[in-house]
């Protein structure tokens, strides 16, 4: 130790502290929210919730459609579960069909789009042929397959469209031909138009709404200019005017919206006011599972169109708002995996998927709550009709296959281990290999592509 000038041995001074830094309070609603964050940021998401919420809809929609159907069954003499094992039977095909699309490759999918629409148009075609389609309803767009099983090829033309003008406007934009109007328009207008004329000629424009829907769908995201957006949109509404103003029917309808007792005349208005007493009188939690009221011959079409009526009497506005959230995250999470892709096809069809279960259910629930005319369309997963369950779902699959497909979301699922570890056999004996159960987002950031966002 060396010494200091004066002989003395130096002072040794001891080390100063930093002060201390004031203490953040730990705020759980902060943690609460940013943990959530972090879960709704992974790469799974998307995936998760669109498997999640479609099957938790179907699940309430058969419970529903056998709680909504018993006593129309047995005015018509039926068994009171006889609608309720169709939807089931229905729902048991539609589960293969979404495990098979959710299995597909893309290139797959993209190679189906012209056979579907081909099959689709031909279907839709035979309606008009006289012997093999029948009119329900006051609508021509049925085939008998015998006995009490039919189908509605017009739901299929929905999935036909998607799927076809997906990988139409995939192919122009790689060939970088969506920057001239004509190749904007040209064949995917025509085709829709083809597809709403089949339609239209059996009556049925809650349809020919979402199928409209549909095209707009695809035309906002290939880019369509403003004015080329705004012209086609101008002509539909045109159409749709003409088309309301030749029928009593569809003005009677127009007539219904807000009101809130049955009147006399054209528009009496029973099936849109009922619908509104159901809604009313469930209060916030329902009067009980199968304990409505109005599905006692008061109100036509509960388990088809009017299912989520029977929903809010009986489940109350806490079923009603669990079903609207359900959609909300299946709607968001087709947006999400719209947004994410970097592969157009993919971009294009779960946008047009997204539209399609968006924009029906809005018009459904819209209708049952008095603010839009009645379109007779059901509910997407949640009400009767296996001709509509069947596509939908198989659209679902769609969805499922797209989000498993981003390379985040498959590095993630490829890395996934046991929670518990596994087993590994060393010599005799069996020992357990301890796995670490990391982040799927750590996982997945070395995988992620630079155009991710």
């Amino acid at each position: 130790m060396a010494a200091s000038r004066t002989g003395r041995p130096p002072v040794q001074r001891a080390a100063r502290r930093p002060a201390p830094r004031p203490s953040v309070p730990d705020n759980p609603l902060r943690r609460l929210r940013d943990r959530a964050r972090r879960a709704w940021d992974r790469p799974l998401t998307a995936y998760y919730l669109i498997l999640g919420g479609s099957l938790l809809i179907i699940v309430l929609g058969l419970v529903m459609v056998y709680s909504a159907s018993q006593i129309t069954a047995l005015q018509l003499s039926l068994p009171g579960s006889f609608f309720f094992r169709k939807q089931f039977l229905a729902a048991l095909i539609g589960g293969a069909l979404l495990f098979a699309a959710s299995r597909m490759p893309v290139r797959l999918h993209r190679a189906l789009a012209y056979p579907i629409l081909a099959a689709a148009v031909f279907a839709m075609a035979l309606v008009q042929v006289p012997g093999i389609g029948m009119s329900v309803n006051g609508n021509r767009n049925w085939i008998s397959l015998g006995g009490s099983f039919q189908i509605q090829p017009s739901e299929f033309g929905k999935l036909a469209l998607v799927l076809w003008g997906a990988d139409l406007i995939a192919r122009k934009q790689d060939k970088k031909l969506l920057a001239q109007w004509k190749h904007m328009l040209v064949p995917l207008v025509p085709v829709a138009f083809l597809l709403l004329g089949l339609i239209m000629l059996g009556g049925d424009m809650g349809t020919a709404i979402i199928l409209t829907a549909i095209l707009f769908g695809l035309l906002w995201l290939a880019g369509a200019p403003t004015r080329l957006f705004a012209g086609v949109l101008s002509v539909a509404a045109l159409i749709g005017v003409i088309l309301i103003k030749t029928s009593p029917n569809r003005m009677a309808r127009l007539a219904c919206i807000g009101a809130t007792e049955p009147k006399a005349g054209a528009a009496d208005c029973w099936q849109a006011v009922h619908g509104i007493y159901a809604l009313a009188s469930g209060g916030i939690f329902g009067s009980g599972l199968g304990a409505s009221v109005e599905k006692w011959g008061q109100l036509p079409e509960a388990h088809t169109d009017f299912i989520f009526a029977v929903t809010g009497e009986e489940l109350g506005l806490a079923g009603t708002l669990s079903v609207l959230a359900l959609f909300a995250a299946l709607g968001y999470a087709g947006i999400r995996v719209a947004g994410r892709t970097e592969d157009p096809f993919v971009r294009y069809a779960a946008g047009g998927v997204t539209t399609w279960i968006t924009a029906q259910a809005v018009i459904n629930i819209g209708a049952v709550l008095g603010l839009l005319p009645i379109a007779g369309v059901p509910l997407p997963l949640f009400s009767y009709g296996g001709s509509a369950l069947l596509p939908t779902m198989f659209a679902i699959g769609l969805l499922i296959a797209f989000a498993r497909d981003d390379p985040a979301a498959r590095a993630a699922l490829a890395m996934r281990q046991p929670r518990f570890g596994r087993k590994r056999a060393s010599g005799s004996r069996v020992e357990r290999v301890p796995r670490r159960w990391n982040t799927m987002r750590r996982r997945a950031s070395a995988a992620r592509p630079s155009g991710e966002r």
